[in-house]
C-alpha cells in the first residue's frame, strides 16, 4: 500500500480521532477543575485508570495484536468470510471479559495496594479503593469495544470506531461538571469526598465506556455482522490465536509492571510534594502530560497503522515480504513527516498548553506550570515511540509475537535501570515526575533501535540507510523550527511582557496569541525549510492537497 493510498482511509480515522481527542481534552480539563492535581486527584486517577491497565494486561493487548492478523487469514480462507470464526473469539473472550470484571472487584483493595506507596494516606487509599470498585465494570466493555472495532476494521469500516469515543468523553464532561455544581472546586483541595460524590464520579465515567462500546453495535448491523453466541470453541483455529496471545499477554505484563513501578512512584512524587511545600503533582500529572503525548500520536500514527494493518496482514499472509518490508517503509516515513513538527511545536510550547488548558477550578497555575514542564520532556520520546509502533505492527502482521515480547523486556530493564537508582534522589513533586518523563524518552530509543535491527533482518531489510536519510532530513528540518519559534517566542516575550520576558499567566488571551503565532513560525517555518532541503514527503503532501483541491472544485 502506497503512502497515498494510505492517506485515504487515514483521514476518515483522524478526523473521527481528533474529534475524539478534543472532547477527550475537555474531558481532562474538566476533570482538573473538578479535582486540581492533588491526593484525591490521584486516587480518582488510579481508581478510573485501573481498569483500562488491568483489561489491557490480560486481554487487550492479546486483542490488537491477535485479533487482526487471525480474522484477515479467517475472512480469506473461510467459506463465510470468517463469520464464525468472530462469533466464537467474542464469545470466549467476552466471558473471559466477565469473569475478569467479577475477580477484579472482590480483589479491588490488593490491587491498589500494589499501585500505592508504603506511606500512602489510608484516606487516600479508601477512596482509590472505593473510585476502583466503581470503574472496574468498565473492564468489560473495553473489551467489548475493541472486539467490535476489530470486526468493523476488518469490513473496511474504520470511522466508527473512532467516533465511539466522543460519546464516552461528552458522558464524562457531563459528571465532572455536575461533580462541580454540587461540589465545587474547593472539595478535592479539602481532601474530603462525600460518598454520593464518590458514586456519581464512578459511576458517571463507567457510563460513559458503556456507552462507547453498545453505539457501535447498530454500526456493526449495518455492516452486515451480528453477533451470535457460539460456544463449539474446539478444532476452529483458536489454540493458534491462543498462542500467538501468550507471548501478547507476557508483552503487556511486562509493560504492566513498569507502569505500576511508575504509578507506586508519582503517587510518592506528589506525598513528597506536599510534605515539601512544592506544588502539587504526582499521579494525574503524569496521566495529563502523557495524554498531550500521546495525541499526535492518536490522531496521526494509530490512524495511519489501523488503515494499514488489514492489507499488512494479507500481504504477510502471501509471502510477500519485500512488499511488507516496503508498506513499512511508507508508512514510517509519512508518520514521522507529520509528527516530527508537531513534536517541535508541543516541546516548545508546552508550558503554555498546559497553563492554557488545565489552569482552571481547583488547579493552580503553578501546578498547570509542572505539568507543561513534563508534557516538554514527554515531546523527546515522541519519534521513537511512534516508529516503534510501526515496527511493532510489522512483527504482527508476520504473527510473531514473541519477538516483541524480548524487545519490551529490554526497554523496561532499561527504563527501570535508569529511573529506580535516582528517583529517590531527587527532590518531590514536578522534578520526579519530569525524571519519570525523561526516562520514558530514552528508553524508547533504545527499543526503536533494536526492533528496526531485528525486524529488518526478518524482512530482508528495511531501506534503512534511505529511511534514516529521509528522517534525518526532516529531524533537521523540526530542530531548525524549534530554533525559529524559540527566537519568535522570545521577541514576543520582550514585545508583550518587557524585556524580563516574565509571563503573566493570568491573562490567558495574551498568552493564546503569543502561543498561535510562535506554532504559525514553527509550522511555516517547517513547511519552508523541508521544500528546501527536498524532503520526498512534502511533495507528497503538495499533491495530496492539490488533488483535493481539484476534487472539490469540479463536484
Amino acid at each position: 500500500m502506497s503512502e497515498r493510498a494510505l492517506l485515504g482511509p487515514s483521514t476518515v480515522m483522524a478526523a473521527g480521532t481528533v474529534t475524539s481527542r478534543v472532547t477527550g481534552i475537555a474531558r481532562d480539563i474538566t476533570m482538573t477543575a473538578a479535582l486540581g492535581f492533588f491526593l484525591v486527584s490521584d486516587a480518582f486517577s488510579l481508581g478510573n485508570s485501573l481498569p483500562n491497565m488491568i483489561y489491557i494486561l490480560i486481554l487487550g493487548g492479546a486483542l490488537n495484536a491477535v485479533f487482526i492478523p487471525q480474522l484477515v487469514r479467517k475472512m480469506k480462507d473461510d467459506a463465510d468470510d470468517g463469520r464464525a470464526y468472530a462469533d466464537r473469539l467474542i464469545t470466549i473472550t467476552a466471558i473471559a471479559l466477565l469473569a475478569l470484571s467479577i475477580i477484579s472487584i472482590i480483589l479491588a483493595p490488593w490491587i491498589v495496594d500494589l499501585y500505592t506507596p508504603s506511606d500512602y494516606p489510608q484516606t487516600e487509599f479508601d477512596l482509590a479503593v472505593a473510585f476502583t470498585r466503581l470503574c472496574l465494570p468498565q473492564i468489560f466493555f473495553y473489551g467489548l469495544y475493541t472486539m467490535f472495532s476489530q470486526v468493523l476494521n476488518t469490513r473496511g469500516k474504520f470511522g466508527a470506531p473512532m467516533f465511539a469515543p466522543i460519546a464516552n468523553n461528552i458522558v464524562a464532561i457531563s459528571t465532572f461538571l455536575l461533580f462541580i455544581y454540587f461540589a465545587g472546586t474547593s472539595a478535592a483541595a479539602d481532601g474530603n469526598l462525600t460518598s454520593g460524590q464518590v458514586w456519581l464520579l464512578g459511576l458517571g465515567t463507567t457510563l460513559g465506556v458503556v456507552i462507547q462500546a453498545c453505539i457501535l453495535i447498530p454500526v456493526l448491523y449495518r455492516a452486515g455482522y451480528v453477533w451470535r453466541p457460539r460456544f463449539d470453541w474446539r478444532g476452529y483455529g483458536l489454540r493458534k490465536a491462543g498462542m500467538l496471545a501468550a507471548w501478547t499477554i507476557g508483552l503487556v505484563l511486562v509493560n504492566q509492571l513498569t507502569y505500576l513501578v511508575i504509578t507506586r512512584f508519582a503517587t510518592q512524587a506528589n506525598i513528597n510534594a506536599i510534605a515539601s511545600g512544592a506544588a502539587a503533582a504526582g499521579l494525574t500529572t503524569y496521566q495529563k502530560a502523557h495524554l498531550v503525548f500521546m495525541l499526535p500520536h492518536s490522531v496521526i500514527t494509530v490512524s495511519v497503522i489501523t488503515a494499514l494493518l488489514p492489507s499488512l496482514s494479507r500481504v504477510a499472509h502471501s509471502g510477500k515480504l519485500t512488499q511488507v518490508s516496503h508498506d513499512l517503509v511508507g508508512a514510517m516515513r509519512l508518520v514521522s513527516f507529520l509528527i516530527i513538527p508537531i513534536t517541535a511545536m508541543i516541546l516548545v510550547g508546552g508550558t503554555s498548553v498546559a497553563v492554557l488548558l488545565f489552569d482552571f477550578g481547583a488547579a493552580t497555575t503553578d501546578q498547570a506550570q509542572v505539568l507543561g514542564q513534563v508534557i516538554s520532556v514527554f515531546m523527546l520520546g515522541m519519534l521513537p515511540f511512534t516508529l516503534f509502533y510501526v515496527l511493532l505492527r510489522g512483527f504482527y502482521s508476520l504473527e510473531d509475537t514473541r519477538t516483541p515480547f524480548f524487545i519490551t523486556v529490554i526497554f523496561s530493564l532499561v527504563f527501570l535501570g535508569l529511573l529506580v537508582p535516582v528517583f529517590g534522589q531527587l527532590t518531590g513533586g514536578g522534578v520526579q515526575i519530569t525524571y519519570i518523563a525523561l526516562c520514558y524518552s530514552v528508553s524508547y530509543w533504545v527499543g526503536l533501535v533494536i526492533a528496526w535491527i531485528v525486524l529488518a533482518r526478518k524482512l530482508g531489510g528495511l531501506s534503512s540507510l534511505s529511511v534514516i536519510g529521509s528522517i534525518g532530513r526532516m529531524l533537521v528540518v523540526g530542530i531548525l523550527s524549534v530554533v525559529v519559534m524559540l527566537f519568535t517566542q522570545s521577541r514576543l516575550n520582550e514585545l508583550f511582557f518587557g524585556d524580563t520576558g516574565l509571563v503573566n499567566y493570568s491573562e490567558k488571551t495574551t498568552l493564546l496569541v503569543r502561543l498561535a503565532l510562535v506554532i504559525l513560525s514553527g509550522a511555516v517555518s517547517y513547511i519552508l525549510l523541508s521544500w528546501l532541503l527536498r524532503v520526498p514527503e512534502i511533495t507528497l503532501a503538495y499533491r495530496v492537497f492539490r488533488d483535493k483541491l481539484g476534487q472539490r472544485a469540479n463536484s
